[in-house]
């Protein structure tokens, strides 16, 4: 202002503006009722994603699976809530089964990460995801730019190893095994391993079971996965190509069988599984419900008393092998799940996510109202509809 001026010429002052942005939320709501033991988030992978921007909330007692309670969620700033409010939340991840009803709870337009076996479970739940327009997405098939999938493959890891440890523990059991050690002693052959598949869980199978002193038999019908498991540095299993007469015999002498995921998952007929020893230990990793020896009753390793219910002696093929070590799932999962949601966030949208991450989008089940997944659609009674499609008029 010019004090020679006989009037008072008022100037233009800046002001202070704010932009008030909603902070994203994420719910954790537990699995009740389910064998799924895996929790997807740590209190300090929480309290990473508090200090992004994120609000997460915890339903009451939902990590207890994994032996934290909700005290250690809070001091790293997650907020323990109810399982209706953590459903609203923008973005749930559970790795447990919804139902409709929850599904019913949810947000509409709100985005779902979980597993693909957990969406594909049951109709009337794809059903209300697509009513709700919930973006539902199996983190097991998210890839990176160099054509891993993360998610799953560090599951397959922790299965591989996870089967090995609870089969050693199993055949020392003198209750429920035949108490003798898998890896022998001076003077005493070592334990058979018979590993089906030649994948990440294969390998991380075979590794343990080496590195206990057992002796190790790997099948697989690709021979370049095979391959690359005779190229790990120390490996001294025998791999062969699936054939039938060569999988009756490797059944005779084996004390463990895993079966991991393969591109043709092997099943085991009732006369293939009465050559087996009596007291043979199954684990049957392939994750997605497929039998491996359909004329034997299964154990799901996340159920309580596992073990108290097995006759002695007898064969069992055991599932859901990740639950029986489900703090070590949450921990590896943090890490992988912390770098997502980061470019998750970036995107700002479900509809941005879906264009600007090509992993992402490839993993989607359904989105828009619509199913994009053929495995999801046809167990809705549906035809699935190409994302692209859907992305390009949206």
């Amino acid at each position: 202002m010019n004090e020679s001026s006989e009037y008072i010429t008022p100037e233009p002052q800046p002001a202070a503006t704010a932009t008030m942005r909603r902070r994203p939320s994420i719910g954790l709501p537990s699995t009740p009722g389910s064998s799924e033991r895996r929790f997807p988030l740590t209190p300090e992978a929480a309290g990473i994603l508090a200090e992004r921007g994120y609000e997460v909330r915890l339903e009451a007692g939902a990590a207890a699976s994994i032996h934290y309670d909700d005290t250690a969620y809070m001091r790293q700033g997650a907020i323990v809530t109810s399982r209706a409010e953590a459903l609203e939340a923008d973005m749930v991840i559970t790795l447990g089964r919804l139902t409709p009803a929850d599904i019913r709870a949810m947000r509409r337009g709100a985005m779902l990460l979980t597993l693909l076996h957990s969406i594909d479970s049951c109709a009337a739940t794809i059903r209300e995801l697509l009513r709700r327009n919930i973006a539902a997405i199996a983190i097991d098939l998210i890839g990176d730019s160099d054509g891993h999938t993360p998610f799953a493959d560090i599951l397959d890891e922790i299965n591989g190893r996870a089967a090995l440890a609870l089969a050693s523990s199993m055949l020392a059991s003198p209750d429920h095994g035949k108490g003798i050690l898998l890896g022998g002693v001076a003077g005493i052959i070592p334990c058979e391993v018979l590993i089906l598949g030649a994948g990440i869980a294969g390998r991380a199978a075979a590794s343990s079971a080496l590195g206990l002193g057992a002796s190790v038999r790997m099948l697989d019908n690709d021979v370049y996965r095979l391959r690359r498991a005779a190229e790990l540095p120390g490996c001294a299993a025998a791999t062969s190509v699936l054939h039938p007469r060569v999988l009756e015999n490797a059944l005779r002498t084996a004390d463990v069988i895993v079966a991991t995921p393969m591109e043709r998952p092997c099943t085991i007929s009732a006369e293939q599984t009465a050559l087996m020893k009596r007291g043979v230990i199954i684990m049957n990793l392939y994750g997605d419900g497929n039998a491996l020896c359909p004329s034997l009753p299964e154990v799901d390793m996340g159920a309580p008393h596992t073990l108290a219910a097995v006759p002695e002696g007898s064969r069992i093929c055991y599932t859901g092998v990740g639950n029986a070590v489900p703090r070590t799932a949450a921990m590896a999962l943090s890490n992988t799940l912390i770098s997502l949601l980061g470019h998750i966030a970036d995107c700002e949208s479900a509809l941005s996510t879906m264009r600007m991450l090509p992993g992402v989008q490839r993993a989607v089940a359904t989105f828009l109202g619509k199913p994009v997944n053929r495995r999801v659609a046809a167990k809705a009674g549906l035809r699935p509809i190409d994302i692209s499609l859907l992305l390009s008029c949206s």
